[in-house]
């Protein structure tokens, strides 16, 4: 699971691809035997435990990659850039996920299925945006923990609280797991995404459309709130030794 949701968050996909990739991750977790994902507590635990697993394995280009991949950029450009693929790659998981509806639609016994879609669509979406948190934080020169663990549980507080990481505050990089009250806060944001993402399951391409736009607008939204936070995180850090 951890590798489907990890080539889900490549920049450019060909939308049959996406598309495949989606439907493999629907049955990554219809194999682990999901069957209770219509109530919403089951979802948001699952969601919540499956964001935790996959989080390690989101891979991160580091700023000297990334100037590779992007050349003749600037900070502010190559922020730019991450944050308008990043909300074109949400929006193409979005238009995967209604596309996958339409034939469940078409097909009614797997209906069934439609709350493992929409939780799997949740999870990979998250994963795209870990992933821009992770570079952005490489651009604006505001160091991740080391390791992977710490690394991937600062990435998901950040992301649900939509806040940079402070390097300078003690216990960034949190030791194991996260605890109590980071959980409820990822779930809670969990669910909020996963409350925007039924619109996939709107009639036929419909759900595709609507999906798609709203993928695109939440992480443009969230990219540019934490280009601002680490803008003023980076101004309070202290000067790196020339």
């Amino acid at each position: 699971m951890g590798a489907t949701v990890a080539a889900l968050t490549a920049d450019d996909i060909a939308p049959a691809r996406r598309r495949q990739l989606l439907t493999r991750l629907v049955g990554q977790a219809r194999a682990r035997g999901i069957t209770d994902l219509f109530k919403p507590r089951a979802a948001a635990r699952w969601m919540t435990d499956t964001v935790a697993e996959v989080a390690p394995h989101v891979p991160i280009r580091d700023l000297a990659t990334l100037r590779r991949h992007f050349p003749g950029l600037d900070d502010e450009a190559l922020a730019d850039r991450l944050v308008r693929n990043a909300s074109r790659a949400t929006a193409g998981v979005g238009a995967a996920g209604g596309g996958v509806a339409a034939v469940e639609w078409a097909v009614t016994p797997t209906l069934l299925s439609a709350p493992v879609l929409l939780a799997a669509e949740t999870v990979a979406v998250v994963a795209i945006e870990l992933k821009l948190i992770g570079e952005l934080h490489e651009v604006h020169r505001v160091p991740l923990p080391a390791g992977g663990t710490g690394r991937a549980v600062a990435l998901v507080q950040s992301w649900a609280t939509q806040r940079g990481i402070n390097p300078m505050m003690p216990g960034v990089g949190v030791s194991a797991v996260l605890g109590t009250a980071a959980r409820r806060e990822l779930r809670d944001s969990l669910m909020r995404r996963f409350g925007r993402n039924l619109t996939t399951l709107g009639p036929f391409l419909t759900g595709a459309a609507v999906a798609g736009y709203l993928n695109r607008r939440a992480t443009r939204a969230l990219g540019e709130q934490l280009r601002k936070d680490l803008r003023r995180t980076a101004r309070a850090l202290p000067e790196a030794p020339s």
